[in-house]
């Protein structure tokens, strides 16, 4: 049933999206996804561009729209572009720039490939900068520094993010447990997570089932939960006392990590900070002998 009055304001827009997101159908549901992963790109793209990144058909967003009460999509994406230009002026320009350095390229060597990569990593690392919410930094650092353990876990593609935080944070003198799924435990060691405890998870589509669990469990118990994911639609949302939206873009056959890797360091060294009381030159122990 198309909504009676349709949201007014982008911040509306995502609340009625996330609200409706379990009883929408499949191809709405990654309509959603796309739309809360890129509003950057869905202010300054038209609806044909849109679709074809999605792998979805134009008339689908169109009705997708219509379904929350819009005439079509265009005043559906008026929205995005009033949001673009109030928080990162600036942006469309970065995009177009963008994308004339990589169709200007055509270069299909492996020099090429890496050029191509690091062009797309920085203008990804840019977008997190631009996105990230300050507050949100500062309460997962004081989270991670006062837990008496800092539980880990992430599978798949996401396992280098906590093997790193694991490291770090193990050489500031903090207590981690790396939620491993070797040997079938890590649920099981899941459940021996005390509220005076942090459970930190990184998962991105398509979500490892185990951390999935684990974070659920955790949550229903009141644990303090602190989720790197790739939309605030991700299962891993509803649970995460701080949520860290990183977008994913899919512009090779294996998704960066540059973003999430940044975000996990920038992370270590505002704990790094208080540990050591000394927020101007906060340092990481070097590693010395064999």
């Amino acid at each position: 049933m198309p909504t009676s009055h349709p949201p007014q304001d982008y911040e509306e827009l995502i609340r009625i999206i996330h609200d409706r997101h379990d009883q929408m159908s499949k191809t709405y549901q990654r309509i959603a996804v796309y739309l809360t992963q890129n509003p950057n790109e869905v202010a300054v793209h038209s609806v044909n561009a849109i679709a074809e990144r999605c792998g979805i058909h134009a008339s689908s967003f169109v009705r997708f729209a219509q379904s929350l009460g819009y005439k079509g999509f265009k005043e559906l994406q008026a929205l995005f572009q009033k949001r673009l230009a109030t928080a990162a002026p600036g942006f469309e320009a970065r995009v177009k720039a963008l994308e004339t350095e990589l169709k200007g390229a055509g270069d299909p060597t492996e020099i090429g490939f890496l050029r191509d990569l690091v062009v797309r990593d920085i203008a990804s690392l840019q977008q997190l900068l631009d996105e990230v919410n300050p507050e949100d930094l500062a309460l997962a650092a004081d989270l991670l520094d006062r837990a008496d353990i800092i539980y880990l876990i992430g599978q798949l593609r996401s396992s280098p993010v906590v093997e790193l935080l694991r490291y770090v944070l193990t050489m500031l003198g903090k207590r981690c447990v790396l939620l491993d799924p070797g040997g079938g435990l890590a649920t099981h060691i899941g459940r021996t997570i005390r509220k005076t405890d942090v459970l930190l998870a990184v998962s991105f589509r398509f979500y490892a089932n185990e951390v999935v669990n684990v974070v659920e469990e955790a949550g229903q118990k009141g644990i303090d939960i602190i989720a790197i994911s790739d939309s605030t639609l991700s299962p891993l949302a509803r649970w995460a006392r701080v949520l860290f939206p990183v977008p994913e873009h899919d512009y090779t056959f294996s998704r960066s990590l540059a973003a999430p890797m940044c975000l996990a360091q920038a992370l270590v060294v505002a704990v790094a900070a208080r540990v050591q009381h000394n927020d101007e030159d906060p340092r990481i122990p070097t590693v010395t002998g064999t």
